[in-house]
């Protein structure tokens, strides 16, 4: 049993990798050490990538909330989980007051009036979950305006935000403060200034760096070689991307996507470095036309309108990967494939664990669909992305695949 220790948690915090519900959904897929440490995780932050994910319930109170509500934290003894609010309250769960778990995310009701003010504060069940909430338009619109120019705090200020709570939000979210996220992406402009032919003179003063030094030394903390040196490499190209499973992180180049991972700890440092080594580019964030397009597929994607990807893709990795990969891309969407008819398929019967080795260094999530694969006995075994997210993206292909509804509730392949 998880153990809190003699200081608990004293708030439900969801995180970037938690299941949708315990045994209830989640059945013989998951054994018990594969669902607490999520768990764990997501009653020890407090992210909104979980929001729509699953509700947590109280057995001894009788209440369920969304996972980011404010109320104390019970015994984990005493907690169990839900797909949905329907769920819940079929069991006899009935909503917290605080969270309005039973009210759609984005919004209240029409019957409910409420103002700014009368709102929760602390879990903000009217901003959208996983998404960017409507208090930064007025930044978002401004950064849309003019990306290239720096921002202080009192610009700030003039769009009516307040820095500390745009500080706390970029770094909750995205791990860094607004200012570093600023700068990185102003170098990232510059960058693909510079390859397009400008000074780098122009390049820096047309981006906000008020020194040439300043912006020599920012140019080699990112790419790790001075500009000079840099000159005609190729550019990863980095843009960083909502989903309903938490912040991606996409990278191409001028022949196509070559990463798309999920911005966790831990797992995005190493899989960017891999691909920018094996292409042997420089990586900064900016614009491209791959992940403009990339991020409107997504989105069609997860509201079940995409089922087949049109961005040109980058495989870097060695011959039998690349065999792997490619297996990847003919299993149908809404289908899943075990490990040994992968390995059989490309003819090395006896790789089944190479194949999953192979299948978990692949570097684009969802394109190359390695989620699609399943244990023998239909379990789910291995994701970098967190178990959770396997079973999410199954689920959601599963529904919207043609003849779903035939198909509802066979298992996995």
């Amino acid at each position: 049993m998880l153990q809190y220790g003699p200081r608990r948690t004293s708030r439900f915090r969801p995180g970037a990798e938690c299941p949708e519900k315990l045994r209830r959904i989640a059945g013989d897929y998951f054994d018990e050490d594969q669902l607490l440490r999520p768990v764990d995780r997501a009653i020890a932050r407090r992210e909104a990538s979980s929001v729509s994910i699953f509700m947590v319930a109280v057995r001894t109170t009788g209440v369920f909330c969304r996972p980011g509500c404010p109320a104390r934290t019970p015994r984990f003894e005493n907690v169990t989980f839900f797909a949905s609010a329907e769920e819940a309250a079929r069991a006899g769960f009935r909503p917290c007051k605080r969270c309005r778990p039973s009210e759609p995310p984005g919004g209240e009701p029409d019957h409910v009036q409420q103002t700014q003010a009368e709102r929760c504060k602390r879990c903000r069940p009217s901003e959208p979950p996983g998404g960017v909430p409507s208090w930064q338009a007025p930044l978002l619109e401004d950064l849309e305006r003019d990306p290239a120019r720096r921002r202080t705090d009192a610009d700030l200020r003039r769009l009516g935000l307040d820095p500390s709570r745009v500080r706390r939000w970029f770094r909750a979210r995205h791990g860094t403060t607004f200012h570093a996220d600023q700068r990185a992406r102003r170098l990232g402009l510059a960058i693909e200034e510079v390859r397009e032919g400008a000074s780098l003179d122009r390049a820096a003063l047309d981006h906000g760096f008020e020194s040439l030094s300043g912006f020599r030394d920012a140019w080699a903390r990112l790419v790790g070689d001075a500009p000079r040196r840099s000159e005609g490499t190729p550019v990863l190209t980095l843009r960083r991307l909502d989903t309903p499973l938490g912040p991606m992180v996409a990278g191409a180049t001028e022949a196509g996507v070559a990463l798309l991972e999920f911005a966790d700890p831990g797992r995005l440092e190493p899989q960017a470095e891999a691909v920018r080594r094996a292409l042997g580019c420089l990586a900064a964030p900016g614009r491209h036309e791959w992940l403009d397009r990339l991020a409107s597929e997504l989105a069609e994607y997860f509201d079940g309108r995409l089922s087949a990807f049109s961005v040109p893709l980058i495989l870097s990795g060695t011959p039998f990967q690349a065999l792997a990969w490619e297996y990847l891309r003919t299993i149908p969407y809404g289908e899943t494939r075990s490990y040994s008819e992968q390995a059989r398929a490309i003819g090395r019967p006896s790789a089944v664990r190479a194949v999953g080795r192979a299948n978990g260094q692949n570097r684009l999530a969802i394109l190359v669909p390695c989620h699609r694969v399943v244990a023998a006995d239909g379990r789910l075994r291995g994701y970098g992305g967190g178990l959770w997210r396997k079973q999410f993206l199954i689920d959601l292909e599963r529904r919207q695949a043609p003849g779903a509804a035939a198909q509802a509730g066979a298992p996995a392949s």
